[in-house]
């Protein structure tokens, strides 16, 4: 069994690899990519992950680990293996806006769609995702919300410590949670 960490960029999945390595679950990561201001916790990433569409021969290393591989890629893993895949949801809203910061921090530009544009291409990707993965005998997903994390880290910890059925340790995995890091935030709506 290999478990998957996914989701959309800025999407929550750099917080459920912490959580998973303080619940002392072994991790396929490089560190080739360092912390910085947008993840000071680090982005815990296997640089091989970015070519998972051109070459997969390194996922008989995930087994027995954790892997992050972000939403897009999900249809390369190789189905002759089992994946118990931890899905991060996020308000859109939240995600456009922790991209932007990051791309304006390092200088670089998003490129030329606006923020409804990229909102409702990412959510017709999440969508087909999510059509996709219900399909794959293969893979198991357990879908987690970002705030969930947030606001209960030991509730979430507990689900997914059964989800991938290892004796994680639930409080170290709690404790990792850090609210202060959530700084982009959606605009709170009242219930109408």
């Amino acid at each position: 069994m290999i478990v998957v960490v996914s989701g959309l960029p800025r999407s929550g999945t750099s917080l459920m690899m912490q959580m998973l390595h303080a619940g002392g679950m072994p991790l396929l990561v490089d560190d080739q990519r360092p912390a910085d201001l947008d993840n000071p916790k680090g982005y815990w990433e296997y640089e091989p992950v970015k070519r998972l569409h051109e070459d997969n021969t390194w996922i008989p290393t995930a087994e027995g680990k954790a892997v992050k591989v972000v939403s897009a890629l999900l249809q390369y893993l190789p189905p002759q293996h089992t994946y118990r895949i931890i899905f991060m949801q996020r308000p859109m809203q939240e995600i456009l806006a922790s991209q932007t910061v990051m791309l304006q921090r390092r200088g670089t530009q998003g490129g030329t769609a606006d923020d409804s544009a990229l909102s409702t291409a990412f959510g017709q990707h999440l969508e087909r995702m999510e059509r996709w993965l219900a399909a794959q005998q293969h893979m198991a997903v357990l879908t987690v919300q970002h705030h969930a994390a947030l606001a209960h880290p030991t509730a979430l910890a507990r689900r997914v410590a059964d989800f991938v059925a290892l004796p994680l340790a639930v409080a170290e995995m709690a404790q990792v949670v850090e609210p202060s890091l959530h700084r982009q935030k959606a605009e709170e709506r009242a219930p109408q």
